[in-house]
């Protein structure tokens, strides 16, 4: 599995984020803000309080965290097939 190592808030709704395999960069997370829980970023020093909890999501508090596996396929590009080829041949062979 790979792991987040290091994030940082950026501008409004944008985390930069690397990862234990050296994939590193910017991710625009516009397309939550205000909706649902993370209507919390609307405060700009919760937004900064990002960290990666101990079960290495990228989390702010204990109210909201996100997918490490997520924000990896995201960054890189990757489609689930493309990042989890096991898990496509398991449910093809179910």
């Amino acid at each position: 599995m790979i792991r987040p190592v290091e994030v940082q808030a950026r501008q409004p709704y944008r985390i930069w984020l690397r990862f234990d395999d050296g994939i590193e960069g910017e991710i625009d997370l516009t397309h939550l803000a205000g909706k649902g829980v993370f209507k919390a970023w609307s405060d700009p020093s919760f937004f900064a309080d990002v960290s990666i909890s101990d079960g290495d999501a990228v989390c702010w508090g204990d109210s909201i965290d996100i997918c490490p596996d997520a924000l990896y396929m995201r960054l890189t590009g990757l489609s689930l097939e493309e990042y989890m080829p096991r898990l496509s041949r398991t449910l093809t062979d179910a």
